[in-house]
């Protein structure tokens, strides 16, 4: 027979005891979990709030390219605002009204030409690519424009055109109608050259691209001769002399190109058949030649 152990029960004060001993461990180990949870969401009584760092709106943007006239500038305000709203769901406050009121009237050019007259800003407006937000104005786009001419005007030579006794406007007036005859960085300084010698000589300069811009003659249609016979003086044709403002805003090379013009002695140039380079020469007969032979 085996003996049954003899088993000693505990007593009520004892199981008290145990109970109170577990009932501590198990409020110490929920505050402890408690505690990790808010830590690591930084609701904790002594934790920095949180914030969300949100990306600045990604920066609108238009160019202008070499050669635009103010009036180009303005609808070219025009066309990339529409696609601001209708893309980016962004109501721009720039406007091609604003745009031309800004740049409509300004001293900067009497101090080109050495004298009082207030006049627009064609010609100094830099053809370029300009960031903008939402907020930014016609008047703050028009001077990051001018910021921009500056410094690169800085970078012209005047010397020469000095030496021709050409004032910097008449430099940035040349420099426009360069533009606006090639867009061959090789042909620049020989358009240029063609320009100065037929200044020297007392010849009208023949440039029918100042005719288009004192007439508002598209470039899509033909020159009239009722418009050639205009007394405009942007009329090339028929006055001597330089145009009385730029026609276009020109880019630096332009510019450089006008302030320093090839050492040739052309007089003529037109266009070649491929409507992007030029034929130049000093010889009328040669000019009329090749115009006739090429069917202008």
């Amino acid at each position: 027979m085996v003996e049954r152990p003899h088993i000693t029960r505990p007593t009520r004060e004892q199981i008290a005891r145990r109970r109170a001993i577990a009932l501590a461990f198990f409020v110490a180990a929920v505050g402890i979990v408690i505690w990790l949870a808010t830590s690591a969401i930084g609701g904790g009584k002594d934790a920095a709030p949180t914030t969300t760092v949100l990306a600045p709106p990604k920066p609108l943007r238009i160019v202008f390219p070499e050669g635009f006239t103010r009036k180009d500038m303005a609808a070219q305000i025009t066309a990339v605002d529409k696609i601001a709203r209708r893309k980016r769901h962004v109501k721009p406050i720039l406007s091609a009204r604003q745009y031309l009121i800004a740049t409509a009237s300004s001293s900067l050019p009497a101090t080109f030409a050495g004298d009082h007259k207030r006049r627009n800003l064609e010609g100094f407006l830099f053809p370029a690519t300009y960031d903008f937000t939402k907020r930014t104005t016609s008047a703050e786009l028009a001077k990051d424009q001018l910021d921009a001419f500056r410094a690169r005007w800085k970078k012209v030579n005047l010397t020469y055109a000095k030496s021709k006794n050409l004032t910097p406007y008449d430099v940035l007036i040349i420099a426009s109608m360069i533009e606006k005859e090639t867009p061959e960085a090789e042909e620049r300084q020989l358009v240029s050259a063609v320009i100065y010698n037929r200044l020297h000589a007392g010849m009208p300069l023949g440039i029918d691209a100042t005719l288009r811009y004192g007439l508002d003659i598209p470039p899509t249609e033909s020159i009239h001769q009722s418009q050639l016979e205009s007394s405009s003086p942007y009329n090339t044709r028929k006055v001597v002399g330089l145009p009385p403002t730029p026609i276009a805003n020109p880019g630096l090379a332009s510019m450089q190109a006008a302030a320093h013009p090839a050492k040739v002695n052309y007089l003529y140039f037109v266009r070649k058949p491929d409507k992007k380079h030029h034929f130049f020469t000093a010889s009328f007969q040669e000019f009329q030649a090749y115009a006739n032979a090429h069917g202008f």
